[in-house]
């Protein structure tokens, strides 16, 4: 950015438009309804509901980060761009890490409990 820009200046140039915001809202509540009305009228069941609703969430993210965040938008340095980026890695590390010690967990317990349970019948 410019240092002979004014805060308006600078505001205007860093916020969407209307067009933008409008488009946004519009394919969020678009695809809001598509993922409400696979699960209420069960029209999906089972795995391909769950990957589809899945899929849907992902592409409303991706809308959602680009039409009202503007992410990747700004100038050069992109520092607010690499933030985003470190944050979603470390937030995958915590669920995918949990995930992973939770199933290893199970397994470990579980596996030793049904083998007592059908000794014992």
């Amino acid at each position: 950015m410019n240092s002979d820009l004014s805060l308006k200046e600078i505001k205007k140039e860093w916020h969407g438009t209307y067009k933008s915001y409008l488009i946004g809202f519009s394919l969020s509540l678009i695809l809001t309804c598509i993922s409400f009305s696979l699960v209420v009228g069960d029209l999906l069941s089972g795995q391909n509901l769950v990957y589809t609703v899945l899929g849907l969430a992902i592409l409303q993210a991706i809308v959602q980060l680009l039409l009202f965040l503007h992410v990747g938008q700004e100038a050069k340095p992109r520092w607010e761009t690499i933030i985003f980026c470190f944050t979603v890695m470390v937030l995958l590390i915590v669920v995918v890490g949990s995930l992973w010690i939770m199933n290893d967990l199970e397994q470990r317990m579980m596996t030793g409990m049904n083998r007592e349970q059908v000794a014992h019948d």
